[in-house]
């Protein structure tokens, strides 16, 4: 009779949660995450305990530890490392750097960019010519450019709504500054932050040398927006003044790390696959509170406010915590060249990487028929004054996964504030709202859950073959 007995209390509890209405599970899921969350606690201890994890370093290691323990604590039902060969490049001392005129010393604020060299010993001090787009340095040609540092001063467009379309439109500068400068024999680079306001922070992140010859490759460096304002100014009435700068960065052999992922295995279709994630690594500068421990530890809480919320997931839902997103996205290329070779089905992923701020909706990479499929749930998401679903977008650790009948997607955050932090000493955990970070968690959530219960809108030709 006992047994009866609990046969009868399971079956009854499994109906009253497939009665509920989708505006039900979404509300249980936001309250859940506000009055019980626990991305919060999880960024404290990776901001404030472990701190900056980049690529190849002890603290990204430190971090690869931290989140599979918390993840084995889940009760779900796979915890794995996946091993993936990372860059290692170490900034070393902190960077210095002045300029003199007959009238004045001035300091500056300054930092190497990941994956560039250290200057000589003693540093590297030259004229400066300032350009505005890496472009013009080839319009200027080796007469100009020789023997001088070149100031790459491009600002973010302030009229773009859109911020990260501001940071695209600048984000070449950095990257292919000093490629650029080295071939018309510069002997460095300095490029503007990209940041949205005025301030004494350098933000740092990724450039590259292309196919240069390693003897041929320059130091090149970033400096705050204010100290470019103060250069720029100053040259206008010393065009001839020097600038001096001093690195000591250096950029190892490739070692070992891991993406982390866990999983709650489908109940009816485990085949079918629905991942969440971030990326584990940051600059080394702050503490990477927002780009991206904010994503990693809403990816984490995905899977465990379905758990809360009594969801058996019918799909696969994996949280995957990329390493290596920031100088190389050798993570994301390894989990979705070993997802091929084991014929993995992602139908739906979701990337969280543009900061802990309030969440304002999703862009999705896919095909008319999902969009229009995810279009019906938009008013689902009304009460919590998520409107942004647009078509074109995703996340960099999540596009590796697309393909041609399946959804990959991006929270989209409000982003007026996000590269105020971006790749800078500010990027730390005092700058996270517990609660816009929570609210995030159940966006996702919420997103997940839909996908999960309704999958996605199959091409015509998948159509027939299931027919």
């Amino acid at each position: 009779m006992r047994i009866i007995k609990y046969f009868f209390i399971f079956l009854i509890s499994g109906l009253l949660s497939y009665a509920q209405t989708d505006e039900e599970v979404v509300k249980t899921i936001y309250n859940t995450s506000l009055t019980n969350g626990k991305s919060y606690e999880w960024l404290d201890y990776l901001s404030n305990t472990i701190g900056g994890r980049l690529s190849g370093s002890t603290n990204a290691q430190l971090a690869v530890d931290y989140t599979k323990s918390e993840l084995e604590k889940l009760g779900l039902d796979k915890v794995w490392l996946q091993p993936v060969m990372v860059p290692k490049w170490v900034r070393g001392e902190k960077e210095m750097a002045y300029f003199q005129t007959e009238e004045s010393f001035e300091r500056i604020n300054i930092c190497a960019l990941g994956g560039s060299i250290a200057t000589p010993e003693g540093g590297a001090e030259a004229e400066v010519i300032e350009v505005s787009t890496y472009k013009d340095i080839a319009t200027l040609g080796e007469e100009k450019v020789r023997g001088k540092i070149v100031f790459i001063n491009r600002a973010l467009q302030p009229e773009l709504i859109n911020t990260f379309e501001a940071y695209g439109g600048c984000s070449s500068e950095r990257y292919r500054g000093a490629q650029e400068a080295a071939k018309y024999g510069a002997v460095g680079t300095i490029v503007r932050s990209l940041s949205s306001r005025q301030d004494d922070y350098p933000h740092t992140g990724s450039m590259s040398y292309g196919d240069l010859p390693v003897e041929n490759r320059i130091p090149s460096a970033a400096i705050s927006t204010n100290d470019a304002a103060k250069l720029s100014e100053a040259l206008k009435k010393h065009p001839n003044l020097k600038f001096h700068f001093e690195q000591s960065c250096q950029q190892f052999d490739d070692v070992v790390s891991y993406n982390v992922i866990g999983e709650i295995t489908g109940s009816q279709f485990p085949d079918e696959y629905i991942l969440v994630g971030g990326h584990l690594d940051s600059w080394d500068l702050g503490d990477g509170a927002h780009d991206d421990g904010a994503g990693v530890v809403q990816s984490m809480d995905v899977l465990r406010l379905l758990k809360e919320s009594g969801i058996k997931p019918k799909r696969s839902i994996r949280v995957v915590l990329f390493m290596n997103e920031e100088n190389g996205l050798r993570g994301a290329r390894k989990y979705a060249e070993v997802a091929k070779e084991k014929g993995e089905n992602h139908i739906f992923a979701l990337e969280s990487d543009a900061g802990g701020f309030t969440p304002r909706g999703f862009s999705f990479n896919t095909n008319e028929a999902n969009f229009n499929q995810v279009l019906k749930w938009k008013s689902l998401f009304k009460p919590y004054y998520i409107h942004y679903f647009e078509l074109g977008g995703s996340g960099a650790d999540v596009r590796p996964l697309q393909s041609e009948g399946n959804v990959v997607a991006g929270l989209r955050p409000d982003s007026q504030r996000y590269f105020d932090h971006h790749h800078a000493a500010n990027d730390t955990f005092e700058h996270v709202n517990k609660r816009e970070l929570e609210l995030g968690a159940a966006t996702m959530t919420s997103l997940v859950y839909l996908y999960d219960k309704y999958g996605v809108n199959p091409l015509p030709e998948q159509k027939k073959i299931k027919d």
